[in-house]
């Protein structure tokens, strides 16, 4: 392969990636900050998690928006607006009053990320080849794993320095800067023939689609399997911060941000997804990225820092890993609508982080942090059963472009 084709590979999968850390760069930052935010408004760590996690109610929203006006939202335009209004809500986070005006704008934040997000992944499978889409949603997904490392060692650094609002203004800033991104890559960009420009469908066509995808078992049973990934993902990186600080770990606020090195190894893993899917199916695929997640389950309840760090790598590399798995293949087994079925799967997905957010810290609550870890073990088992029903689209690495 010639150096003009593998940069021809390379350079759009490392913008893709570019473009994933920069719409939810803070999506999961604010976890890092918990114990500080726990303090500044005097509620106990559930009631902070609910209102950090709120904006997975926000994303849950605007995965539906997404998936019910999927044909008559142009993706360039929507991608770059969604960016650029989620700046506003980020910025005023410096100056939420209580907790309810800090929930609300967390939640405004979800909808503008869910809304970037979902047209990308409906504009990659509509600009790319199976084959190539399968390594652009790779991309995509790696590009989040790099936000949850770098956007938490960036809020921890600057509160330590300079305060909790500082952080918001500088998430502001890349919000700002993915929106600038999206204009110079994405808006900017020739459009493909498959591509769905904006008010060209009727209008009936987003119930029909919902039929479609609800109607399609496979797609159900990927739907709640994104419902897991992130109820598991939630439940691990949200709880496990009030662990870490408390004794015996007794670990500082600096020294978290460096903690979330954990993140680390999944940024080179998670681009594999798409080759293990190519060598041994999504089923297996799955099944191998769920049992690598279940595997650091029981070293999270150590009472020694090594092994709880080395789980909270584990529960990442599983997790991102199935996430990457799960995403390519709802695009590639919708045979219409594309957006709406990408919008479906992220609504499900971020009402598992919601969900994940208010039972497991209940569960915190009341029973202590064992009793979470064996929920979280709880919904990896749902996932892994329903990992049964999923099967192989027809073609589904065939090289050519499908009519979305």
């Amino acid at each position: 392969m010639s150096h003009q084709s593998i940069a021809a590979r390379i350079v759009p999968q490392l913008q893709i990636g570019l473009m994933a850390f920069l719409t939810v760069v803070d999506l999961f930052a604010a976890q890092a900050l918990l114990p500080a935010l726990t303090t500044h408004y005097a509620v106990s760590p559930s009631a902070m998690g609910l209102a950090v996690n709120a904006c997975t109610l926000g994303m849950a929203a605007g995965g539906l928006t997404v998936a019910l006006l999927s044909q008559h939202i142009d993706r360039r335009l929507g991608i770059l607006v969604s960016l650029t209004v989620l700046a506003i809500p980020t910025t005023l986070l410096a100056f939420a009053p209580d907790l309810w005006v800090f929930a609300g704008l967390r939640i405004a934040q979800g909808v503008c990320m869910a809304a970037a997000f979902g047209l990308m992944l409906a504009h990659i499978g509509e600009q790319m080849s199976q084959q190539d889409a399968v390594a652009a949603f790779a991309a995509y997904i790696t590009g989040n794993v790099v936000s949850n490392l770098v956007g938490r060692l960036i809020a921890t650094t600057v509160v330590d320095h300079s305060g909790l609002a500082a952080s918001f203004y500088v998430f502001a800033g890349l919000n700002l800067a993915g929106a600038l991104l999206a204009f110079l890559t994405v808006h900017s960009a020739p459009r493909a023939q498959n591509e769905i420009p904006a008010l060209t469908a009727p209008r009936d066509t987003a119930v029909r689609s919902w039929i479609t995808h609800f109607h399609n078992r496979r797609l159900r049973a990927a739907f709640g399997i994104g419902f897991c990934i992130l109820f598991v993902f939630i439940g691990t990186f949200t709880f496990v911060n009030f662990v870490l600080v408390r004794p015996p770990l007794s670990v500082g606020m600096m020294q978290l941000g460096f903690i979330y090195f954990v993140f680390l190894p999944s940024i080179f893993t998670t681009p594999l997804a798409g080759m293990l899917v190519q060598r041994v199916g999504t089923r297996i695929a799955l099944w191998i990225s769920l049992a690598i997640a279940l595997a650091g389950l029981p070293m999270l309840v150590s009472p020694m820092l090594s092994w709880v760090l080395g789980g909270m790598a584990l529960v990442s590399v599983g997790a991102f890993a199935a996430q990457a798995v799960a995403t390519s293949y709802v695009s590639r087994l919708a045979q219409t609508d594309r957006a709406a079925a990408s919008g479906i799967y992220l609504a499900c997905y971020f009402s598992g982080g919601l969900v994940g957010s208010a039972v497991l810290g209940g569960l915190f609550d009341r029973f202590g942090w064992s009793a979470t870890v064996l929920g979280v073990a709880a919904a990896l088992g749902v996932a892994m059963a329903l990992t049964m029903l999923l099967t192989e689209p027809a073609n589904r690495l065939a090289p050519t472009r499908d009519t979305p």
